[in-house]
């Protein structure tokens, strides 16, 4: 549960971005506003084209906005040079992807392990963690296995326990749950949801599933370049 009376984590104002195109530049966000608090869950809805993959893209700092402010924790990543941008992603972002983009040659602890050695030597405490968390999704036989000795579910999991491994302010997930059959998807809905909790990040999931989007605390649809 969040604090309603504290500041919110995630503070989005004004957000627009567009596209050059052969004619007018496609416009996909539209002066966006969101505010989130520690503990808050979002899910993010919409057509194909509505610009859901865009806005992850910029609050997960990997694209920047034509106009408008994102505030993590009180900062304003895009205003950090690029180095210290890409140690604020690595620090305060956890990202969950449809495909894992787990690496191949890797185990599954060291895929975990993979936000800590981008900042030196993984300490005890980064393996430690980095073991807690495989054993919450329930991996813990698992953990010299490579990637292409696992299920679909499996991949998921990893991916999972390495976005929570840097204790992030703000998780983002797309599409999580898409390419799993129901049951490993509600399975990967409940696990996503708990360790989220355990660690007080704000989630925000891109998906078109309604069964997904129904767990979350919160709902909205990106209509016109806005949440509503």
């Amino acid at each position: 549960m969040n604090d309603a009376s504290a500041d919110p984590s995630l503070v989005v104002q004004g957000l627009s971005k567009s596209f050059p195109t052969g004619g007018d530049p496609l416009r996909v966000l539209s002066d966006l506003d969101l505010e989130l608090h520690s503990g808050d869950s979002l899910a993010v809805v919409g057509p194909s084209g509505s610009g859901k993959s865009t806005l992850l893209q910029i609050l997960g700092t990997l694209d920047r906005p034509d106009s408008g402010s994102v505030r993590i924790d009180q900062t304003d990543p895009f205003e950090l040079s690029e180095s210290g941008l890409a140690a604020f992603r690595n620090q305060k972002i956890g990202f969950i992807f449809q495909d894992h983009h787990l690496l191949p040659q890797l185990t599954v602890i060291e895929n975990v392990l993979v936000p800590a050695l981008a900042i030196g030597k993984p300490s005890s405490g980064d393996l430690q963690n980095a073991q807690d968390l495989l054993s919450q999704v329930g991996l813990t036989q698992r953990l010299g296995h490579l990637p292409s000795e696992l299920s679909g579910g499996e991949r998921e999991r990893v991916a999972i326990a390495r976005a929570l491994l840097m204790k992030p302010t703000l998780i983002l997930a797309d599409e999580p749950t898409g390419n799993l059959d129901r049951s490993t998807a509600e399975t990967i809905t409940a696990l996503l949801l708990t360790l989220q909790a355990s660690v007080g990040a704000i989630l925000i999931t891109v998906t078109h599933s309604e069964t997904l989007a129904a767990a979350m605390s919160q709902r909205k649809e990106l209509v016109d370049g806005k949440l509503v």
